[in-house]
């Protein structure tokens, strides 16, 4: 017998019958969750892809703006000095500022090598060998 959505009325079933099936309800209930598993890793991932291509997007037009205010300041200052002087400031002022970013960059990947966690497992490991010597 059958209850209007479908499923089986178990009433009149042994105890039995009703542990046998367990298994099969178990490996039902475990593809359920690995299908819905699937399903959401594929919309997460289409979702995390088209976020993606919006980034990527908004990096190709900052891309192009960053000269268009190099342009916007050296006009700028070529009301009170001559054009080439002003685009040789600005030329001057960013390349300052790279240098700048690459010292701090090259300062942060110095601390890479600071509190290396092998480095203190291997000294634990040392001493204990000289503890036990």
């Amino acid at each position: 017998m059958t209850t209007p959505r479908g499923f089986r009325d178990r009433s009149d079933e042994s105890l039995l019958t009703l542990v046998g099936e367990i298994p099969e309800l178990v490996r039902n209930l475990v593809v359920a969750e690995v299908d819905a598993a699937k399903a959401w890793l594929s919309k997460a991932a289409k979702n995390a892809g088209i976020g993606a291509g919006w980034v990527v997007g908004a990096l190709f037009i900052l891309f192009w703006s960053v000269p268009a205010l190099g342009a916007f300041v050296i006009a700028g200052l070529s009301s009170w000095w001559p054009v080439w002087l002003s685009a040789l400031v600005v030329f001057g002022a960013m390349l300052l500022l790279a240098i700048l970013l690459a010292l701090l960059g090259f300062l942060r990947f110095k601390r890479i090598g600071k509190g290396n966690p092998a480095a203190a497992i291997a000294e634990d490991v040392r001493t204990v060998k000289e503890a036990g010597e």
